[in-house]
Parts: C-alpha cells; sequence; structure tokens
C-alpha cells in the first residue's frame, strides 16, 4: 500500500476524493438538505463531527474488533455519536434540529461515515484516521454549501434567509425540487471533472482486491467469478 502524506490525507477529501462530487457518496442527505444553506452547513457540520469522532475510536479499536463483526460494530459506534449530536442539537440548536428532521438521525447510515470506517479507519492510526475525517467532513460540508447556495439562490431568491435581488420576485421554483437538485448536482460533478481534466475518474480492475466481501468468500470463487465476467 503506497504510503500518504498527512497532508495528502487530510486535502484529498475537499477535491481528489470529495465524497460527495468525485465518491458520490451521501446523494440522499445531499440532495434533500441542500434546499437551503443553513440547513447544508448544518448538515455537514453535524455529520463531519460525527464522522472525525467515530473515525477515531473505531482505529482506536481497530485490533480489538473481531473482523467477522466490523460493520455492526461500526454502525453502534456512528449511532452513539449521531445520539449525541442529535441531542446536542436538540438542546441548543432546536430551530436547525426541526430542520433537519428525520436525516439528522439517518446520519447513522450514511454511507460516506461507513465507508471511511471500512476502508480508512479501520486499517489505520488514529491521527491519520482523525485527518481523514477532518478533510471528508470538510470537504462534505463544501459540497452541500455549494449545491445549496445554487439551488436557495435560484429556487428561493434568498442567501441563507436574505433576499436576493430581481430573484427574490421571480424564483425558479424547480429548483428546490428533486428535478433541480440533480441537475445542479450532476452539474457540479461534471465542472469538479473538468477542473481535474478529466484524473478523478479512473477505471478499476475487478477482483478479490478491495471487495468488501473478499474476507468471508472463497478466494478462488471471487477470482474465478471476476475472471467469467471479464
Amino acid at each position: 500500500m503506497k504510503k500518504q502524506s498527512n497532508w495528502s490525507i487530510l486535502f484529498k477529501g475537499i477535491l481528489l476524493e470529495n465524497p460527495v462530487f468525485v465518491l458520490i457518496l451521501g446523494t440522499c442527505p445531499t440532495l434533500a438538505t441542500s434546499t437551503s444553506v443553513i440547513g447544508a452547513l448544518g448538515m455537514g457540520l453535524a455529520a463531519a463531527a460525527v464522522l472525525i469522532c467515530s473515525n477515531v475510536i473505531i482505529s482506536l479499536l481497530r485490533k480489538v474488533i473481531p473482523d467477522e463483526v466490523r460493520i455492526p460494530c461500526y454502525i453502534v459506534v456512528i449511532a452513539g455519536f449521531v445520539t449525541l449530536v442529535e441531542m446536542f442539537m436538540h438542546a441548543f440548536l432546536p430551530d436547525m434540529y426541526d430542520m433537519l428532521g428525520v436525516y439528522l438521525a439517518l446520519i447513522t447510515v450514511n454511507c460516506i461515515i461507513l465507508g471511511r470506517a471500512e476502508m480508512f479507519a479501520g486499517k489505520n492510526t488514529v491521527g491519520k484516521s482523525a485527518l481523514d475525517g477532518i478533510g471528508m467532513g470538510i470537504g462534505f460540508t463544501l459540497a452541500l454549501l455549494a449545491m445549496a447556495t445554487i439551488r436557495e439562490v435560484l429556487g428561493s431568491g434568498t442567501f441563507a434567509g436574505i433576499p436576493v435581488p430581481f430573484l427574490y420576485d421571480n424564483p425558479i421554483s424547480v429548483m428546490k425540487e428533486a428535478p433541480g437538485g440533480m441537475m445542479v448536482y450532476g452539474i457540479l460533478i461534471a465542472v469538479v471533472n473538468k477542473l481535474t481534466n478529466g484524473k478523478l475518474i479512473k477505471k478499476k480492475s475487478f477482483g478479490c482486491e478491495g471487495c468488501p466481501s473478499a474476507g468471508i468468500c472463497s478466494k478462488g470463487t471471487c477470482e474465478n467469478t471476476a475472471k467469467e465476467e471479464g
């Protein structure tokens, strides 16, 4: 495995491995909470807090948790931190708590957080796992804010609740709906890919390496299936 520098681990989540625009993870909360800048910021910070804390704890326990039950254990750890974030928001940020609604609880099964636990925190040191959580959290928050800015300004004619001249009286209502969200999402993915000269999308060969089920299936069966599927 190629050794990564601390700076590389920290900054890759912002652009090169942005969880939303490059890895295409967390699409459901991204589309659901990106209709307003305030909501997007709240979701981004909440998810980032859970991501950093869960990465650290899972890294600390990586040599203790049996491989066969690692996913349920990861979910329990993540759910614990989500509960703490929910309680904090309910007590101190009730308006934000009501705005995010069910999507706050669904951070527990957010594939970005579970994916980083499986692919990084469960295999690396505490320090590197914390940096990975910070980088991915920043990348997720920035992606939400980018989408929310476009959708709120065009769809509601406001920015963080502040009216924008002309657009406030002439909003494009479709931007607040799912079709508008998907359109903005697709355009931003294309923009990010263009800015990096298409280097973010790479072809990957299929096989046992990197397969989540590799540890519980027969290696020979996995390899044969890969060869047959060509």
